[in-house]
């Protein structure tokens, strides 16, 4: 089959999960023709992605999150605003994927939670199928335990997910830990997509504290904190481009630029994870067999979400902020899953197989609405 992949560019998390599923695709024969990768205006997409999903790689403009620059997480009145102001370049990237699945011709879609994916379903009724894979999908889940006194932000994030999958085949969701599938809601719960390389790592219990925060700005917590416990050896990556590729703060906290490569390898090695809950860097640590404290970014409600049922499935610890004085309280209590959770994350390859093979094409759908649209030649920018 040809395969086009859909990908959110925010983050690493999708990045990682996309290159992965490429990797046990190619190997059951399928193609994938194309990656659509949406990102906000001015965002450069890691050079790592480039050179590991080995498929032509296509960029446009999507919505994204803005974050406050003094560390307070998400700022919804500028994310909200941005969308607004931002609304005729959008419906110039639909019309940009548009044109790019009528060149490449694929038999198949996979999104990877990318915001257009569902819209692009509404808008152009394309009688390609689309299978739509995230973490976020598992919230879907009737048995998924939310945050309490969520029911405002549980509504308003799946309305995001199905917005984000509208006439999608099947939704794939993510998930810590097996649970019973909702055939009727099209929700599918598969294992984690990990890098391979992940798995050819030797594991040591080191002395140090590895911190992995989304947004630089959260670095003035764990100054705030490490200012206070000194003694604590802490190695940082953040996604500072105005520091040098290594910044040595002081003899114990180290702040390294985001390197997939080296964060893996000091992952192996560390004595704990600090991170902003995020899924991918959760299961990561999990398959490692290394402690997680989860630091959800204040007004980042997936994250929250993500936190919680981290806990649950036996990651870590949580906390609001990044007060590692947390997590040395909770080690001596933590118990290691990380057999449990490979054994569920090895039947990943021939589920995700099973599920893309038993795709079939939707039935003829009507006019595009957009029919009588003219196509862009290039690229959105």
């Amino acid at each position: 089959m040809k395969i086009l992949f859909l990908v959110q560019g925010e983050g690493r998390g999708h990045l990682t999960q996309a290159i992965s599923l490429s990797q046990i695709l190619r190997h059951a024969g399928h193609e994938i023709s194309g990656v659509m990768v949406g990102k906000s205006i001015g965002r450069i997409i890691p050079s790592f992605f480039h050179k590991q999903i080995e498929a032509p790689v296509y960029e446009f403009d999507a919505p994204n999150i803005i974050y406050n620059s003094d560390g307070g997480g998400m700022n919804l009145k500028r994310t909200l605003s941005t969308l607004v102001f931002n609304l005729p370049q959008y419906f110039k990237s639909l019309r940009f994927i548009h044109h790019s699945v009528q060149e490449i011709k694929p038999d198949l879609i996979i999104s990877f939670y990318e915001t257009f994916g569902g819209t692009y379903n509404i808008l152009y009724r394309s009688k390609i199928p689309m299978i739509c894979i995230a973490h976020q999908f598992l919230l879907l889940h009737p048995k998924f335990v939310f945050p309490e006194n969520s029911r405002f932000n549980r509504i308003i994030i799946n309305l995001n997910s199905k917005a984000a999958s509208w006439l999608a085949t099947k939704r794939l969701a993510l998930s810590f830990r097996e649970m019973e599938s909702k055939n009727e809601q099209k929700i599918t719960v598969v294992p984690p997509l990990l890098r391979k390389e992940i798995r050819s790592l030797q594991t040591s219990a080191g002395e140090f504290f590895l911190v992995y925060m989304t947004h630089h700005s959260l670095s003035k917590q764990i100054i705030n904190w490490h200012s206070e416990h000194p003694e604590i050896q802490l190695h940082c990556f953040w996604d500072n481009a105005d520091a040098s590729d290594v910044f040595k703060y002081d003899e114990t906290l180290t702040f390294h630029r985001i390197n997939s490569e080296k964060y893996l390898q000091m992952l192996a090695s560390c004595k704990a994870l600090v991170t902003t809950a995020g899924f991918e860097s959760v299961c990561e640590a999990m398959y490692l067999g290394k402690p997680v404290m989860m630091v959800p970014v204040p007004n980042h409600f997936e994250q929250e979400c993500n936190a919680l049922d981290g806990v649950i499935s036996g990651a870590g610890v949580r906390c609001k902020t990044f007060d590692l004085s947390v997590l040395l309280e909770y080690l001596p209590k933590h118990q290691d899953q990380s057999e449990k959770f490979r054994k569920w994350y090895q039947l990943g390859e021939d589920i995700f197989v099973k599920e893309i093979n038993t795709v079939r094409e939707k039935p003829h759908l009507t006019k595009p609405i957009h029919a009588r649209m003219q196509f862009p030649k290039t690229i959105a920018s």
